[in-house]
């Protein structure tokens, strides 16, 4: 089972958002967020949730050693007793992720409803979600609702390339492309095979 956003799907609902504040596990706050992309000249919206890097940033300049991979590659939220709210990972993340919940003093985040995906459990935001934006299941499965799309999961940001676990989906019409070049979107030149962002919404 995996985890793929199509971020041409998304309606801006907030069905996503919603149903992540009902998680026990996070008190209320939605780890989710919903992102306008462009707000001066469109409506349209994007979900983010954490992509859960293979090599995770915000583990990696963690001085308190607070935030964990675990086993099945997914990183955890930050653990109260160690976290120091020192703002590190915030400021790390180049996907804009962790937030500092600065009245418990402690970073917050996707953790993709890990205590329902490892029951075998779909995230509470990819139940919800009617459009199809958020999809949990398995990579045949997305294959076949989606033959005009393809799922990457490679990040380019300038010199920095990031894996993750969490799959993004774009247009197949140019061939399958190896990577995402987010540094394309603010009017960099991408290199190689890779697919600008501003090219999917």
């Amino acid at each position: 089972m995996e985890f793929f956003i199509d971020p041409n799907r998304c309606i801006g609902c907030r069905a996503c958002v919603e149903a992540c504040s009902e998680c026990d596990t996070h008190k209320g706050q939605p780890m989710i967020h919903l992102e306008y992309v462009d707000r001066s000249r469109s409506t349209q919206t994007v979900p983010v949730v954490c992509m859960h890097c293979d090599s995770p940033t915000c583990a990696e300049v963690c001085p308190a050693d607070a935030i964990k991979k675990n086993e099945d590659g997914v990183v955890l939220s930050a653990r109260k007793p160690r976290c120091v709210a020192c703002n590190n990972c915030v400021l790390a993340c180049p996907f804009g992720v962790p937030k500092m919940m600065s009245d418990i003093e402690l970073m917050m985040k996707c953790d993709m409803c890990y205590d329902r995906t490892s029951s075998g459990k779909k995230p509470m935001c990819a139940t919800v979600c009617p459009s199809g934006a958020l999809f949990f299941g398995s990579r045949q499965e997305i294959e076949a609702r989606r033959p005009r799309s393809a799922s990457v999961n490679r990040f380019q940001f300038g010199g920095q390339s990031i894996t993750t676990k969490v799959n993004m989906m774009v247009p197949q019409a140019a061939g399958r492309p190896q990577f995402l070049d987010v540094a394309a979107a603010m009017n960099e030149h991408s290199a190689g095979r890779s697919i600008a962002l501003d090219v999917l919404i």
